[in-house]
């Protein structure tokens, strides 16, 4: 992991910082997620973003902790104005007066690796202007040392094999990278935007590249209205009703069409403007591959169907075993999850839930999960809750099915499918005339004393007895009609005694003894 080193002396004030901030919470008395989120805001911008990080791991992290830290407050005091006008500088390359016909001193917002200023550019577009804080790669790479040096002593306590805490510093850091860098968050708008431009009710602002770089990002400034003022929205002529439903339709497109979707889809982060839905900041984003999406639609129509198969598969396609593999103990999971649903109509499902109780059961059978989908679930969460103040009567679950039904129908290949159908027809067709054969070979082993049935099982004493019991009299059944056959097959030969052979009477007559000692005596002797 690339970061800085820092000296010594640094290492030991921002130490020193730490523990003071601990001592004051009181930590030692106690872990609470209230608590943990005040410490956590109290350290700065490195553990804010880690904070975010863990809020989307509900795979090892409770569902109250995660929750919490969701919520996390990165408004931090703004940077001054001097520092904002040296790193905009240095970005151009020139003074900040020959790039904005005005620059407003107060900013708009401020977070804990940039914030945002309102400006005009010299041909008179308003515009927002994101800048990087100065020495946040510093602060943060010195933040992540002291942390992975603090991971070596994790494990030598009770946690060190619940949670890869290395594994979460090396994501927290990629994605803070990705954050400091503003051009991937320049790419993401730009992809966002083309992935949504024929969409006749949904835009984002729109980058001007020319003045973007690594630590400054320069869009257009959207005012609009905040999607949750809702009086403000009737005001202005708008139906709230079919905003939630153009919202939940879009969002849900934006996942299993697209498969790049607004990983944080909260109310600041939407406002309404021209008749238009737009999305902002686009630096946190999730991304679905084409099998991933294939692999979460089997999974809800696993889900609406009761196929325990389907699901077990699709969860095995979405993430892997970190530990020993417990496919029974899995199986007996899903059941669980289906039977929880039952027969319920997919339409008064809760998505946010069942994806909850999805990774509940990848998290109890320590199935490693992709942040994606961890992504995923906290952004059907937000939105669904932001639908519903919008549109009580819609179920974002209808929406999300009403797309799997509508890309199952649009991108199956009916040739090829109906190719495979006369093959599957074909082969079932053609091994079905082989029963006979195989048959046979059962009867012929049977006769031989060389007939077994390997069963591994895992039940109690009665119910290896019942099994044993089955399996004997299915052998000697088996027995039996090997013998009827025999003595069928020679009949006619000599000598003959009443037109029947002594050969066929031994047959009929062993295989009538046989029958009545095991289904007969025996099961009175044993009631």
């Amino acid at each position: 992991m690339p970061v800085r080193s820092a000296n010594h002396t640094e290492n030991r004030q921002r130490l020193m910082e730490i523990v003071e901030v601990v001592r004051r919470n009181d930590l030692v008395k106690g872990m609470t997620p209230e608590k943990l989120c005040a410490v956590i805001e109290d350290l700065g911008p490195t553990f804010i973003k880690l904070g975010q990080i863990l809020s989307i791991h509900s795979d090892f992290l409770p569902k109250n902790y995660c929750e919490a830290l969701s919520k996390l407050h990165s408004e931090v005091a703004p940077m001054p104005y001097e520092q904002v006008v040296s790193m905009v500088e240095n970005s151009y390359g020139q003074p900040l007066e020959e790039v904005f016909a005005s620059f407003d001193r107060t900013a708009l917002g401020s977070a804990s690796i940039a914030q945002v200023h309102t400006a005009e550019l010299q041909t008179g577009e308003r515009v927002v202007v994101k800048v990087q804080r100065e020495g946040i790669h510093d602060v943060m790479s010195r933040d992540i040392i002291l942390l992975k040096q603090a991971c070596r002593l994790l494990k030598y306590t009770p946690v060190s094999g619940l949670v890869d805490f290395n594994q979460v510093l090396d994501e927290m850091w990629l994605v803070a990278q990705e954050e400091m860098n503003f051009q991937t968050e320049a790419a993401n708008l730009e992809r966002f935007h083309r992935l949504n431009e024929d969409v006749a009710f949904v835009t984002s602002p729109q980058l001007h590249r020319e003045y973007t770089t690594t630590h400054v990002l320069v869009m257009e400034r959207i005012d609009g209205i905040a999607i949750d003022d809702h009086e403000a929205l009737r005001a202005a002529g708008y139906d709230i009703a079919e905003i939630g439903a153009k919202l939940a339709d879009n969002y849900v497109r934006q996942i299993m069409e697209d498969g790049f979707f607004h990983a944080d889809p909260h109310p600041g982060n939407l406002r309404v403007r021209d008749g238009k839905i737009v999305w902002l900041d686009m630096g946190m984003m999730g991304s679905l591959s084409e099998r991933e999406r294939d692999l979460i639609g089997k999974v809800i129509i696993g889900i609406a169907r009761g196929d325990i198969n389907a699901c077990r598969d699709a969860v095995l396609g979405l993430g892997k075993f970190s530990g020993k593999a417990d496919k029974r103990k899995l199986y007996r999971d899903i059941e669980d999850l289906l039977d929880k649903y039952g027969t319920a109509d997919l339409g008064s499902m809760d998505p946010a839930q069942v994806f909850d109780d999805l990774t509940g059961v990848m998290k109890a059978n320590h199935i490693s999960m992709p942040s994606s989908l961890t992504m995923l679930a906290r952004g059907l969460a937000t939105i669904e809750g932001l639908v519903v103040r919008l549109n009580p009567d819609l179920n974002v679950m209808n929406v999300v099915t009403s797309r799997i039904g509508g890309n199952l129908l649009r991108n199956i290949d009916w040739r090829t499918e109906l190719a495979q159908d006369a093959r599957a027809l074909y082969d079932s067709a053609h091994k079905s005339l082989e029963i006979p054969a195989l048959m046979a070979d059962v009867m012929r082993t049977g006769l031989k004393g060389e007939a077994n049935l390997g069963i591994e099982h895992h039940i109690g004493t009665d119910m290896a007895q019942f099994v044993r019991e089955i399996a004997r009299k299915l052998c000697m059944a088996i027995i039996c009609a090997a013998l009827l056959v025999c003595g069928g097959i020679i009949h006619s030969a000599e000598p003959l005694v009443g037109g029947i052979s002594w050969y066929s009477l031994i047959c009929f007559l062993l295989s009538a003894a046989l029958s009545a000692w095991e289904f007969w005596w025996k099961g009175r002797n044993q009631e």
